[in-house]
């Protein structure tokens, strides 16, 4: 019998709470409380919040919360503060889902990797890692759809935040096993190219342009191409049910491992250091503990005035993230 868990939402900079919360009722668990920080929002957000999405309980405390609920959603926009949020629920041996990008360093990757080599619970990331056009395609019979061989991906809005989409994308599509990255140059949007260690080949444009763009994908395999554009109004319903069965306990086994998991963002890391050294390729064995990565303070900072100022670059995310829901 499945079971119904208590859910906390750990701050509300993005869409993504109030997107999440109906389709984890819908899926028969009970969001109970809400965090919020005040990373983007002013004071008083967390209470409007909580009220339009009927949710009883404002936590002013992480300890506190990781006590009342069986799962927490990160949703803070600053990856850098990841790790942070995370600890008091792991301490109390809850799961922890954390939304997209997992983290925005190596370091960071690794102290995951090091919590969940001891036991803790902890999923996320991009929601296209799970998008249905992905499993459909893939549930095809090898012998019918061919091997593929190279898949050309991408978004719009940013280098990142949004951009991981791109890099889950490309990962769901390929699977694990992505070896060096190249950045090829920038037209408009920049182009990278990713390679895996059997053969297959990546190839994404991430970053701003003028317009929103679908999650898109051609694929190609020996024997036809394909085309596909993520709906994304099903990918959020699709992360949520393979992850809360595990991080609430019905199931012991991930739908990925959280290794797996990481790739996409160990991708991007190399993508960012390829560019800042003119095109080297990097392989993912070479990142480093002392390569900065992705800045998530100054991303949040920047992210806060887009919301409070409603800047065009913020009406093109909201526009994106709209159609997600």
């Amino acid at each position: 019998m499945k079971r119904s868990l208590k859910i906390g939402l750990v701050d509300l900079d993005t869409s993504h709470p109030a997107s999440f919360a109906p389709i984890l009722r819908d899926q028969g668990h009970e969001v109970i409380g809400v965090f919020e920080s005040g990373i983007v929002w002013p004071t008083g957000y967390a209470e409007t919040f909580a009220r339009e999405h009927a949710i009883p309980r404002i936590f002013s405390d992480l300890d506190d919360m990781a006590q009342a609920v069986d799962v927490a959603i990160i949703h803070t926009c600053n990856w850098d503060l990841h790790l942070a949020r995370c600890e008091p629920f792991l301490r109390a041996g809850k799961g922890v889902l954390i939304d997209k990008p997992l983290v925005g360093n190596l370091r960071d990757a690794q102290t995951l990797l090091g919590w969940a080599a001891r036991g803790a619970r902890i999923f996320g990331g991009s929601s296209l890692r799970w998008a249905r056009e992905i499993h459909d395609l893939l549930a095809e019979p090898e012998a019918e759809r061919g091997r593929i061989h190279t898949v050309f991906a991408g978004c719009a809005v940013d280098d990142f935040n949004y951009g991981i989409h791109a890099y889950a994308l490309l990962s769901g599509l390929l699977g694990v096993g992505a070896t060096s990255v190249r950045y090829l140059g920038q037209s408009l949007q920049k182009e990278i190219r990713v390679a895996w260690s059997d053969g297959r080949t990546g190839l994404l444009l991430v970053g701003t342009q003028k317009g929103y763009l679908p999650f898109y994908a051609t694929i190609v395999t020996d024997s036809a191409v394909r085309y596909l554009e993520v709906d994304a109004s099903r990918v959020y319903r699709a992360l949520l049910e393979r992850a809360l069965p595990y991080l609430g306990g019905e199931s012991d086994f991930p739908p990925l491992s959280l290794c797996e998991l990481l790739e996409p963002e160990l991708i991007a890391l190399a993508a960012r250091r390829s560019w800042h050294e003119h095109g080297a390729e990097i392989h993912l064995a070479d990142l480093a503990f002392g390569d900065p990565g992705y800045d998530g303070a100054r991303f949040a900072a920047e992210y806060r005035r887009m919301r409070l100022t409603g800047t065009e670059t913020f009406k093109v995310y909201a526009d994106s993230q709209a159609r997600s829901r």
